[in-house]
């Protein structure tokens, strides 16, 4: 049988009407959740995804703040917006969006940002508490999302095997710290692989559970797939494809066709993964705006 689609699409509205619903809770304490967003330079890929985020920021009932910096701004410009953003009383949420022009080091902006207000999860502090099992800082985006995609789609992890591949600081490290956790979405046992993995086939197929986030369109095929795996496509590569009309088309990690004809439950690309990083971007959010009542 072909895999059962995991809808992403269906997921992450349910929680943004969650977000929604806690934001109204808020403003009827006279507290609108804030989220700013930075924009330097002029990627297209960039624009269009910070215009998404501040398009359903205020579609929750948040506040909206979008500022755009030229290409040619300094960093010690930037560290002095990011200040500002941070003693702002109407700002919760503070997200730089990447990539950064070369001339400004990521790593230095991302720790400027207060901890309290890293709404991506990148700073060490909420990195620190994410590995440690805490829960009083914010996980990335896009790993929430798959946890949350794995849980609402009825995928019981305790005791399975994970493999998860990719080791980025955005996905492939943190999606692998939150799954190895002690609690009732996590549980598994984790193997993380990467470019220097001697034999990946061997990996994936030994997975109950595979996340891919390699950035590499179909490095994943159906027979690298165990059968009846759950598998979750983090990929959203530009590839060429004379079809379409402005000629390219967006692919995922996984090759589509055959691995959802082993696999048991698979997300689409698009639809899938993508869809919940914006949402969980919103629900860490109104967290933040949240915990200023504490």
């Amino acid at each position: 049988m072909p895999a059962e689609l995991i809808d992403g699409r269906a997921i992450a509205k349910k929680v943004r009407a969650d977000v929604a619903g806690r934001a109204k809770s808020l403003a009827e304490r006279g507290i609108r959740p804030g989220l700013a967003v930075v924009l330097v330079g002029d990627d297209p890929a960039s624009a269009i995804y910070v215009s998404a985020k501040g398009k359903a920021t205020e579609e929750a009932g948040m506040y909206s703040l979008t500022i755009r910096l030229d290409a040619d701004t300094l960093q010690e410009e930037l560290l002095d917006r990011v200040d500002a953003l941070n003693a702002d009383p109407r700002i919760h949420g503070i997200l730089v969006q990447m990539p950064l022009p070369k001339q400004i080091d990521p790593d230095t902006v991302i720790r400027r940002i207060d901890p309290a207000k890293d709404v991506d999860g990148f700073h060490p502090v909420n990195v620190g508490k994410m590995l440690i099992g805490e829960r009083d800082g914010f996980i990335p985006c896009t790993p929430a999302g798959i946890q949350v995609l794995l849980h609402e789609s009825g995928v019981k992890t305790p005791g399975k095997n994970c493999v998860v591949i990719g080791r980025s600081n955005i996905v492939g490290k943190p999606m692998a710290a939150l799954m190895i956790q002690d609690n009732d979405k996590a549980n598994c046992t984790v193997t993380v692989c990467h470019r220097h993995t001697a034999d990946l086939k061997a990996q994936t197929k030994a997975a109950d559970i595979l996340i891919v986030a390699a950035g590499r369109p179909r490095i994943v095929t159906g027979d690298m797939v165990k059968p009846g795996a759950v598998v979750i496509d983090v990929g959203t590569n530009r590839v060429a494809d004379p079809k379409a009309k402005n000629g390219t088309k967006v692919q995922g990690d996984v090759d589509f066709e055959s691995v959802s004809k082993v696999a048991s439950k698979i997300t689409p690309v698009p639809g899938g993964v993508g869809p919940m990083t914006i949402a969980m971007l919103m629900a860490n959010t109104v967290r933040a705006a949240e915990m200023t009542l504490r």
